[in-house]
């Protein structure tokens, strides 16, 4: 950690884990334990998710930087504001972590599951680590964390893992499934009914379990082709595990 006058902070970009706080891994806790200023995303008006695995887990004397989202689903990811006012909202809370580095203050920037694995802290990352002293945490990532909790073996031997994202349309979802041995999907969520189409397309429906809030206390695990609807929150995805077989 950072204590030296004139010198600049550290940027650390901290997994979290999937939600359940004992999966949070030993590096995470330390430096967690010592950083001055803890960052971390959210929903506006709400806490955030990674805030909330780490709460009372870090140091109590330090700095919490909350970064807003201008918003999250409520505009579509094609829709040209999203990527503009997007953009802008990492600047503005790269300038805010910048500023606390240029301090000589480290940042521990939180981010559930692992910082570079659909994290939002990558954002961070890109326009940051060319300047500053930075380092990435890993964490357990949420597709690791649901197939532990859905006791679902996802690859064996030389089996192909596929892992794609619920947004994509249903025809390119279909072809990827169907060429896969295995697979998961995120961002599920609000996708749930184009996804249950392309598994069923790719003929893996009867394979596919369905998961929300894995590790988490409101946690749901259950068949995909039992799931009586198609609405998901965004903490969900759908695993694909391999055909079960002797070896």
């Amino acid at each position: 950690m950072s204590d030296v006058a004139g010198e600049s902070g550290t940027l650390y970009g901290v997994g979290v884990g999937p939600g359940d706080p004992e999966l949070m891994t030993l590096k995470a806790a330390r430096i967690l334990g010592e950083a001055p200023v803890v960052a971390f995303f959210s929903k506006r008006g709400r806490s955030g998710n990674a805030r909330r695995i780490v709460e009372g887990r870090f140091n109590p004397a330090a700095e919490e930087l909350r970064l807003e989202y201008p918003f999250t689903v409520e505009v579509p990811v094609g829709d040209p504001r999203y990527r503009t006012e997007m953009a802008a909202f990492y600047d503005d809370a790269a300038r805010q972590v910048a500023a606390r580095l240029d301090q000589g203050r480290d940042v521990a920037v939180l981010c559930e599951g692992d910082p570079l694995f659909y994290g939002s802290y990558m954002y961070l990352h890109d326009r940051l680590a060319g300047r500053y002293a930075a380092e990435v945490v890993p964490g357990i990532t949420a597709m690791s964390g649901c197939w532990a909790r859905a006791g679902a073996p996802m690859t064996r031997g030389d089996d192909m893992l596929c892992v794609v994202s619920g947004t994509m349309d249903e025809d390119g979802l279909a072809e990827r499934l169907a060429g896969a041995d295995a697979a998961v999907v995120m961002k599920a969520g609000r996708n749930l009914a184009k996804v249950r189409s392309a598994l069923a397309r790719a003929g893996k429906l009867d394979r596919a379990v369905y998961v929300e809030r894995g590790t988490m206390p409101e946690e749901t695990v259950v068949r995909l082709a039992d799931k009586p609807d198609d609405d998901g929150p965004y903490f969900s995805l759908v695993l694909v595990p391999t055909e079960r077989r002797t070896v």
